[in-house]
């Protein structure tokens, strides 16, 4: 089981000479070229010179501290090592024009317990946890901990093909997990698991499952349980909630071992407005915007970040690195990103700001975006960015030398919206909105589309998946099979949400753990066999992975069949022997010698149908094998004679 280095305490060459009689010795790990990094907002490894660092200097243990303040009047460290006097450990205010505080404290160990104390440019007095700080107090209590993210990683194995496993054509299947409420400590369900003891049966779990990728909700350091996480003070630190850096670390690692990749939540668009973090960080509007037309989300209660200043580009990228470099992460979902990017996302006319050129557009947010895409996939093999963007702004995903934002991945947010509105109506009502189904293969390769029914959709009133479905038990759980099944072969990536994959009947309750009991009966258990058996179908199979982006990968057979609720379509990988035939029929009626165009001569087999028995359906199954006739239909040269199921997808490949 990995474990934490025991490494000697980094030694340092002071750049002048100390007196050895100040309780803060004058030191600096930055160099002029960090500085004029900082300055113009490309310093993107500021996690290696910010924040507490566990020092040797000249032959003395100790912590260098370092932090942004550049309108404060005194910065100084306190602590329970100086009984929190404010006045005993003041800290240097560099020369230069950066702003930084910065001195080395000798005999402060890891594990100290520590905030700033800033007074302001108008006398006004502070304390602040450190912006940098590796690890923090567990909630209620709101203070810094010196400490390291030293780790013995085993991954090695992972990190070689992790470019090839992580590859946009590869098979992407998303987990979606929030690690305070997968499981509770069965003993005492109000205790909160940390992450060593919840790989114990996350990772099997998620392996058996077939799930390619997990995706952590916001693991970095959160004041308010009920914010899920999203909005955080603690930008570089792990969640005291879920144990040490160092079991974050190990359940990460363990999860490579796997070969499941970890996608983490992060959130650069807002921060809270507790005392003890970001805001008015040194007495002003330091990290947001002054202009709180820009710098506070009436949603959210909470306040964005000035992405138009350098010195917090410089702090945001360098965070999104961090989690990359220090904690192996694989790739980033980027929260809000469309409240990130238009000053008038979530607000009246007349309350907005405007650009230069008066539009509504965030300048400053864009060359972010840009920015923080280009240093992640440049300093990084391997890793994706996603972004949970629900505007129509163009070319999210595409390169930023052409234009784009640069990211890998977007959330189909129009997709999640029809599919669940069609899904919801009654089986005899679906003719009449037969295209809010097929509606999205007309924009489905715009950008690199994730398929998401997240968090989002089964909380504050909106329903567990399994009751968004019409129909009575049978047919809720036809429906939702019917609807995975579909989700599964429809071109782009997949993410689904923890409890989703059994049919939770319940909302998701952060305070409380999965719904796992259900799984003793028949219809949760199948339905989560069909999960398990979709995505060993997208590993395996190349015609609904290798295209997911691309226009090659998808060919309708018939989209307009909106009397009886069917839908045919190929899904194509890069040999013909890949192709695959989907059937939906969204009713309850079996539909026998059912024909339906095919591509090929040879004789095909039915390889997955959501109505087995395996998943508690009917049972109505294409068995053997099926031999078309010469007889063109639906633009194919020969036609298949089949059973559609009710309310079900089956799938069909030539031999």
């Amino acid at each position: 089981m990995p474990t934490s280095k025991k490494v000697p305490a980094k030694k340092n060459t002071p750049s002048v000479k100390i007196d050895k009689t100040q309780a803060v010795w004058i030191y600096s790990l930055f160099s002029e070229y960090d500085i004029d990094l900082f300055l113009v907002g490309k310093h993107f490894r500021l996690y290696n010179k910010m924040g507490s660092h566990l020092l040797e200097v000249e032959k003395t243990a100790g912590t260098y501290f370092a932090v942004w303040a550049p309108n404060a009047i005194k910065v100084s460290v306190v602590g329970n090592f100086n009984g929190w006097n404010r006045g005993s450990h003041t800290l240097y205010k560099r020369w230069d024009k950066s702003g930084i505080w910065e001195g080395f404290i000798p005999d402060v160990k890891k594990g100290e317990v520590y905030k700033y104390f800033v007074k302001g440019f108008d006398e006004s007095e502070h304390e602040k946890g450190d912006p940098y700080a590796r690890r923090w107090e567990h909630p209620p209590q709101t203070a810094s901990i010196v400490w390291d993210t030293d780790y013995t990683w085993k991954d090695k194995s992972w990190l070689n093909k992790r470019a090839k496993l992580n590859a946009l054509d590869q098979p992407i299947s998303v987990y979606e997990i929030h690690l305070g409420s997968w499981e509770r400590d069965p003993g005492n369900p109000e205790r909160v698991l940390n992450c060593r003891e919840i790989a114990t049966r996350l990772v099997p779990y998620v392996k058996d499952m077939g799930f390619t990728h997990v995706e952590l909700m916001p693991v970095m350091e959160f004041p308010y349980f009920p914010s899920w996480g999203y909005q955080i003070t603690g930008y570089f630190g792990a969640s005291s909630r879920y144990g040490s850096p160092q079991d974050l670390m190990y359940l990460i690692d363990e999860l490579h071992k796997a070969n499941i990749a970890v996608i983490l939540d992060w959130v650069p668009s807002h921060f809270p407005g507790d005392r003890h973090g970001l805001y008015e960080f040194d007495g002003t509007h330091l990290y947001e915007h002054a202009d709180m037309r820009k710098g506070f989300h009436p949603d959210w209660k909470s306040y964005i970040f000035n992405y138009d200043r350098n010195e917090v580009r410089s702090f945001l990228i360098s965070n999104a690195l961090f989690w990359l470099d220090q904690y192996h992460a694989d790739g980033l979902r980027v929260d809000a990103v469309a409240s990130m990017l238009y000053f008038d996302f979530s607000r009246k006319d007349g309350d907005s700001a405007t650009n230069e050129y008066g539009g509504s557009e965030n300048l400053g947010a864009i060359q972010f975006l840009q920015d923080l895409n280009v240093a992640v996939y440049g300093n990084f093999e391997g890793v994706q960015t996603i972004a949970e963007e629900s505007s129509t702004y163009p070319g999210v995903t595409h390169p930023v030398h052409a234009g784009g934002l640069g990211f890998g991945m977007k959330w189909m947010m129009g997709w999640m919206n029809d599919t669940e509105k069609y899904f919801k109506v009654d089986p005899l009502g679906r003719k009449h909105h037969h295209h809010q189904l097929s509606f999205s293969m007309t924009y489905a390769f715009t950008e690199n589309f994730m398929l998401p029914f997240s968090h989002d959709e089964v909380v504050h009133g909106k329903s567990p998946m399994l009751y968004k479905m019409p129909g009575d038990d049978w047919q809720k759980f036809a429906n939702l099979r019917a609807l995975y099944g579909y989700m599964f072969t429809h071109p782009g990536a997949k993410l689904l949400f923890m409890g989703n994959e059994f049919g939770d009947t319940s909302e998701w309750n952060f305070t409380s753990s999965l719904n796992w009991h259900l799984l003793k009966y028949a219809p949760h258990k199948g339905m989560q066999e069909t999960v398990k058996a979709l995505n060993h179908l997208l590993r395996k199979e190349p015609a609904l992975h290798h295209f997911n982006f691309s226009y090659e990968g998808f060919q309708w057979i018939d989209a307009d069949n909106a009397n009886e609720s069917i839908f045919v379509y190929m899904r194509k990988g890069p040999n013909a022997k890949d192709t695959l035939v989907i059937a939906l029929n969204l009713t309850p009626v079996v539909r026998e010698n059912y024909p339906i165009g095919v591509p090929f001569k040879t004789k095909w087999k039915e390889i997955f149908n959501t109505d087995a028995e395996a998943f508690y359906g009917s049972g109505k199954l294409n068995t053997g094998d099926l031999t078309p006739a010469e007889q063109e239909y639906n633009g194919q040269q020969y036609t298949l004679k089949v059973t559609l199921p009710p309310l079900g997808i089956c799938i069909f490949k030539s031999k």
